[in-house]
């Protein structure tokens, strides 16, 4: 066993959802969306490179020299499964690890909205799951796969880098592919996906317009795409896909991006009023004829008005389900105002939570000051 698995088991313990460690500190914990130290040594950069050499192979250690940074799996039998990202930095050397279930989650389980079942029943499109670093996309992912490999008989080949949740096949066929291990990059594992027979394409991130064009490809052609983006909202999103484009290929872009798109789900976790864990604010939408008619024409900056007036389709927008929230009382008023975009709609709520709560306006405007 690892000397690191020790920590590991700490912080699966405590709650975390991230290790950091870094040369020059004590080992960090992201508690609830906010860091916090460990009872721990202050690591050197001894120690920390024995502590992170151990859980790494001949070829991982070879990248890290070579590139300056490596991603890849960890596991503790039976205990944890870990998302590694070892770099150099200023200090030395560094790590994050993002703890994941050995289970996977259902949708319901994630506290996501039941309409995200209805997107694991598409015959063929893209749906892309987008948000923030530490959003949650992952996890969501891997529910709505889960969902088809138990309610559907399909081929299911996911590229992944690296691969974070492990699916058995059940009524599906599932095949992983990890990026750095089982295919050189995105790109050549999408091209190659294409002569693979595959009912259902997760791209794990299209982080290059190769990936994105070729994530379209696939979608147009009759497979299923299931995508991620680092985009902050649904809209940003099919901006985000079209600018990806060189100038002269946007317009058709747009045809071919309204005609296969089926939905976006953006999300963001905050963190829960009871004080034990987070839960996820969703945005989506829901590409109905309106809304691909505006993707085609250019006219995207109409799309949150027209997720406004869609909600019989299943569309929300972000900034209504944290005010869902707050009013059900699963979040604060001041957890929601900082993750908001429209701030004047939370405002209220806050005040009044402040009113309720006893507390004076003064530190109504710090938090007003802290949001934005």
């Amino acid at each position: 066993m690892a000397r690191i698995d020790g920590i590991f088991k700490m912080v699966l313990q405590e709650g975390a959802s991230d290790l950091h460690m870094v040369t020059g500190a004590p080992p960090m914990l992201r508690v609830q969306g906010e860091i916090r130290p460990v009872e721990y040594d202050e690591l050197t950069a001894e120690l920390a490179g024995a502590l992170l050499n151990e859980i790494m192979s001949p070829e991982q250690r070879a990248e890290l020299e070579r590139e300056g940074d490596v991603d890849f799996a960890y596991e503790v039998p039976g205990v944890v499964r870990l998302r590694c990202n070892i770099f150099r930095q200023s200090n030395g050397i560094a790590a994050c690890f993002r703890l994941l279930p050995t289970t996977i989650p259902s949708l319901a389980e994630l506290g996501l909205p039941p309409e995200l079942l209805r997107f694991t029943e598409f015959e063929k499109g893209i749906v892309v799951i987008t948000g923030t670093t530490g959003s949650g996309k992952s996890s969501t992912l891997a529910a709505m796969i889960h969902e088809i490999n138990t309610t559907r008989r399909m081929h299911i080949l996911t590229i992944e880098d690296p691969i974070e949740y492990v699916h058995r096949s059940r009524l599906s066929l599932i095949n992983q592919r990890e990026v750095g291990g089982n295919t050189r990059s995105f790109p050549r594992a999408l091209r190659g996906a294409l002569r693979e027979d595959p009912d259902i394409i997760l791209v794990g991130e299209m982080r290059d317009l190769e990936t994105i064009s070729l994530a379209l490809t696939a979608a147009e052609t009759g497979h299923l795409v299931f995508a991620t983006l680092h985009t902050p909202g649904a809209h940003q999103t099919v901006d985000r896909i079209i600018d990806s484009f060189p100038a002269e290929k946007q317009e058709q872009v747009r045809t071919s991006l309204s005609e296969s798109l089926r939905a976006v789900v953006a999300q963001k976790l905050i963190p829960r009023a009871a004080g034990k864990g987070r839960v996820p604010a969703v945005e989506i939408l829901v590409c109905t004829r309106p809304i691909s008619a505006l993707i085609r024409d250019g006219k995207t900056f109409q799309i949150p008005s027209m997720m406004q007036v869609g909600k019989k389709d299943g569309m929300r927008r972000m900034d209504d389900d944290i005010v869902r929230l707050i009013r059900e009382g699963v979040i604060t008023a001041a957890a929601g105002y900082r993750v908001a975009g429209q701030k004047n709609l939370i405002a209220p709520l806050l005040e009044r939570e402040k009113r309720d709560s006893g507390g004076a306006s003064k530190n109504v405007e710090t938090v007003k000051a802290a949001g934005g």
